[in-house]
């Protein structure tokens, strides 16, 4: 048999965590504040340690706390779905979904029509990091990640890879779809998007001169006269896409815009980019749920 704790002191964990106020979570569950305080210390002394540091303000989670938090929140989460899917007979839920920045602006926030019209009970809550969340914390349930090789800490299927391309708006570089030699891109202002040091081979204007030159090309010196730099991959983007200046990009990030003729490809040599990959933790209790979002994430790439 299961050594569980009584539900109601989860609940008023859960409650009290979220808010981190125990006055909220009793407003919440329609209890007093002392309730949830004795509900909460019966649940502490079944822990056998403390759940919240209390003091000084504000309150906070301790690190039992922290763990046992995102594990009762899914939980309390599976059990609602379900008994909704139950009650409406219809598959309903909700799928907390984390990628990049660029990539949920780029890429899937332009599909999620697609998803509406094909899934309309199974929401999607989709949050942009550039962080490496832990799939194992709770704190997503699933990570659209983008990497050099295939997540090692997780269930992970590569739905595609990018190529960096030296891009800019016709507006700026003129509609002759010759490519330019490296030494005409000089010309033009050029704009840089930062990449981390750990980013090793990173797709940058040094990485691409050092190609052209291996390939026999006279490079003048493009890294260092790059006059805009974004820490931000969007806001590189939306630069060249203003006539601002050349930039290399991902064709996974501009490909509309490289399709419709909004933004030019300059030159024929292009950079190996990285895979976006799809992770989940294989023990999920959302899996059925979340195997549904592979399925269709793979189908619309």
């Amino acid at each position: 048999m299961r050594a569980l704790p009584p539900l109601p002191g989860l609940r008023a964990f859960e409650a009290a965590a979220r808010n981190l106020s125990f006055k909220a979570a009793a407003a919440e569950l329609g209890v007093t504040p002392t309730a949830i305080s004795h509900q909460i210390r019966s649940l502490e002394r079944y822990c056998g340690q403390p759940l919240f540091r209390r003091e000084p303000r504000p309150m906070s989670l301790t690190w039992a706390g922290e763990q046992l938090f995102p594990v009762v929140r899914d939980s309390l989460d599976l059990f609602s779905e379900t008994l909704s899917a139950i009650r409406s007979g219809a598959a309903t839920g909700r799928l907390r979904i984390t990628t990049t920045n660029a990539f949920a602006a780029r890429w899937l926030v332009p599909r999620l029509p697609s998803w509406r019209e094909s899934h309309p009970g199974l929401r999607l809550d989709i949050i942009g990091t550039d962080v490496v969340l832990n799939l194992r914390s709770g704190e997503t349930d699933v990570a659209i990640r983008y990497a050099r090789d295939r997540p090692a800490d997780a269930t992970s299927v590569e739905l595609f890879r990018d190529t960096f391309r030296v891009v800019a708006c016709p507006s700026l570089v003129g509609k002759a779809k010759k490519p330019l030699a490296p030494r005409d891109l000089a010309r033009f202002p050029l704009i840089e998007a930062e990449w981390p040091p750990s980013a090793i081979g990173a797709p940058n204007w040094r990485h691409w001169e050092t190609t052209a030159r291996k390939l026999g090309h006279d490079v003048p010196s493009l890294a260092g006269a790059a006059g805009l730099s974004f820490r931000e991959e969007l806001h590189a983007i939306e630069a060249v896409l203003a006539g601002q200046g050349v930039a290399i990009c991902s064709d996974v990030m501009v490909g509309p815009e490289l399709r419709d003729g909004k933004l030019r490809q300059l030159s024929d040599i292009t950079l190996p980019g990285y895979g976006f990959y799809v992770a989940y933790r294989a023990d999920h209790p959302k899996v059925r749920s979340i195997r549904t979002f592979l399925a269709w994430a793979q189908a619309v790439a």
